[in-house]
């Protein structure tokens, strides 16, 4: 058997399908054995929980045939073979159902475990409009709790009080509604998820009209984010009555707002739709976010008024892969739309933040070093749009070049034509006189001629820098622009103090490394900036990223930064997994594994180049990961306490103690790197 770290079901997933079965009207053995082939597909496929549209056991449309006894009979008997074939399938069943009860006919959600029928959940909201005549035919369930209902044999829970939990796998919690239900103002699956359901089900026969699908799928999308859970929902499809309506079979899983899967529409044979939800995410988002837990307050804690319906789910914990898109770069879609959308904002974030505190500080001049490399790059083009903006010369960015011990020829002339091309004013300081000087009077060995390139070497060249940059700008009035990135900060690759840690404003704070790339990519073709100067952006691409301040060895390789810290894009990934969302280390192992072992499957971004598209194995993957881990929680955090002013950019993407970031500057590192080191295979 495979090692527990490769089981979805171990790492925080329930497999959900949203299912279609072909339905035959008023005849619900045939009903049933439809359920089951599908039930089947799913045990074999690994799912845990599969939805069924609405009154699929005797079919939607039948109108007043709901009214007669020897169909609600044959229903009866359809959901006792249902329940019966079901003890040798793992997936749990939401079937819909007419159920009498009382002399009453409900409109009905089944939750079905290996045979055992967990409750039964009616139908709140019943519509009566257009279409629709429900009431002709049931009772709304509204307001009944507490309640039982004797069917196929069993006596079980009846009500809209129930919520259905694994008492065997974690997290694995789910509420059911039926159609209408999330058409209401008041969705019952919202007093449920503050109850403690993360994964929200409805099962809908909801006929189609044009431009419904994409009401269905904003709902959906609404309701996962409104009540920060999963949304199954599935609608009926073939075999349905079309004597005055139609259907189209629709099939969504929604997590957190993100469409997961979507079901192919009008298909005649039906089938299953499949996504693997990460509840243990779901869970940590609402542990994080006091405004759930208000809603729950102000609602009367829900979990009060609901019944937990336990269940043992069984789960074998195997390797079933993970059936879920993951992109590569969380900081970078791959959708092309979606890409130049978040470009475009993240461009205007920075430098509508850069131009206000420009206003607000009274400050018309900017100083910023230019090293030729990504960060000062974006950066420099950043204080020339915010110049723009005020209508400010662009003559009042003032540009040093500092070029150092290690500085290599290509990024010292991008940083000059760069700087000339922006129309800013730019000057040249060699740092290494004074550099030579400090280091003489501190006795380091390198200023009696010897190779020594320490920490100290090092700082005394990026401390300098800095230096002159702030005493530019008390010399003439300016403000000095921070380069430094999220990525940098997240890893602590940053001279602190009189470093690149501080400047009086830092437009690039909370934008990771593998963002500004695109950025970069995407200033240049959309004609910010003259034809000359987009060139250069773009041949700031093809840099090394290297903080260059030890020369090159023998052998002419110049030093470079992802060689010790790790390379940025997977890097990026950790960082955001475990700072956004909380995930333990091992966890987020997993999703890299996933996203990065191979590189000729899954999306990549727009315009990424074929030469760059690397794959990374699981030891590699843990490598880096001890050494971000390490470098975050172990002796980093005084940087980003301590950290200058700047936009929030992108969601989970600020360090700022201020911003979404809050942690002590002493603290350890041990149990990230001990929960890593248990949970990982011998072999990573």
């Amino acid at each position: 058997m495979a090692h527990r770290f490769y089981s979805s079901q171990a790492q925080g997933f329930v497999r959900c399908a949203v299912a279609t079965p072909k339905v035959a009207v008023g005849d619900p053995a045939a009903n049933a054995q439809a359920i089951l082939e599908l039930a089947r597909q799913g045990h074999d496929q690994g799912a845990d929980l599969i939805v069924f549209p609405e009154l699929c056991v005797s079919a939607y449309a039948i109108d007043d045939l709901h009214l007669q006894d020897a169909l609600l009979d044959a229903v009866e008997a359809a959901v006792a073979q249902i329940c019966e074939a079901s003890k040798a399938l793992s997936p749990v069943l939401a079937i819909g159902a007419p159920v009498r009860r009382n002399g009453r006919l409900y409109n009905c959600a089944l939750a079905i475990s290996r045979g055992r029928i967990l409750g039964v959940v009616p139908k709140s909201f019943l519509p009566n409009y257009r279409e629709y005549y429900e009431k002709r035919w049931f009772a709304p369930g509204a307001g009944l709790t507490d309640l039982e209902v004797t069917l196929a044999g069993q006596t079980v829970p009846f009500g809209v009080d129930l919520i259905f939990a694994a008492e065997d796998l974690a997290d694995f919690v789910f509420h059911l509604e039926v159609c209408e239900d999330f058409w209401a103002a008041t969705p019952p699956s919202t007093r449920g998820a503050l109850a403690g359901a993360l994964i929200l089900a409805n099962l809908s026969a909801s006929n189609v009209v044009v431009g419904k699908a994409q009401d269905r799928a904003m709902l959906c999308a609404s309701q996962s984010v409104r009540c920060q859970g999963a949304y199954l929902y599935s609608a009926a499809g073939p075999g349905e009555s079309t004597t005055d309506l139609a259907w189209d079979g629709q099939g969504d899983i929604y997590e957190l707002g993100a469409l997961l899967a979507q079901s192919a529409r009008f298909v005649r044979e039906g089938g299953l739709t499949l996504a693997d939800v990460d509840v243990e995410r779901l869970r940590l988002e609402r542990m994080r976010t006091p405004t759930f837990n208000d809603a729950a307050i102000a609602e009367g804690h829900p979990e009060y008024d609901f019944r937990r319906v336990g269940f043992a789910h069984q789960p074998d914990f195997a390797d079933r892969g993970l059936m879920r898109r993951l992109d590569r770069f969380p900081f970078v879609p791959d959708d092309p739309a979606r890409l130049d959308q978040d470009c475009y904002e993240a461009f205007n974030i920075q430098v509508e933040g850069l131009a206000q505190r420009l206003k607000a500080s009274r400050t018309e001049k900017i100083v910023i070093g230019v090293s030729g490399g990504l960060d000062s790059t974006h950066a420099l083009i950043v204080a020339a749009k915010a110049c723009d903006l005020l209508n400010l010369p662009r003559a009042n960015i003032l540009a040093f070049t500092l070029p150092g011990f290690a500085t290599s020829d290509s990024t010292k002339s991008n940083a000059w034509a760069l700087m000339r091309a922006i129309g800013a004013s730019a000057e040249e300081i060699d740092i290494r006189p004074a550099a030579r000087q400090m280091l003489a009077d501190l006795g380091h060995p390198f200023a009696g001629g010897e190779p020594v390139y320490d920490v100290t070497f090092e700082n005394v060249q990026a401390g300098l820098r800095t230096d002159y940059l702030f005493r530019a700008a008390n010399q003439r009035g300016a403000i000095v622009l921070g380069t430094g990135d999220l990525s940098e900060l997240a890893l602590g690759w940053c001279t602190y103090g009189v470093g690149d840690q501080m400047s009086h404003y830092n437009v690039n704070g909370s934008v990771a490394k593998t963002l500004i790339q695109h950025l970069i990519r995407w200033v240049a073709a959309h004609g910010q900036f003259e034809a000359d100067t987009n060139q250069i952006l773009l041949s700031v691409l093809d840099t090394e990223i290297s903080p260059e301040l030890v020369p090159a060895d023998a052998a002419g390789a110049i030093q470079s930064t992802q060689a010790i810290v790790g390379p940025y894009e997977l890097q990026d990934f950790h960082l955001y997994y475990i700072t956004r969302f909380g995930l333990r280390p091992s966890k987020v192992a997993f999703l890299a594994w996933h996203a990065w072992r191979d590189a000729t499957s899954g999306a990549w971004p727009p315009h990424f180049p074929p030469e760059a598209r690397n794959a990374y194995d699981l030891p590699t993957i843990a490598r880096w990961l001890e050494v971000f881990v390490s470098r975050f929680f172990g002796f980093s955090q005084f940087k980003r306490s301590a950290m200058p002013n700047g936009p929030k950019v992108v969601s989970g993407g600020n360090l700022s103690p201020r911003g979404d970031w809050r942690a002590p500057s002493d603290g350890s590192a041990r149990v990230w790197l001990d929960e890593l080191k248990a949970r990982l295979p011998k072999d990573a």
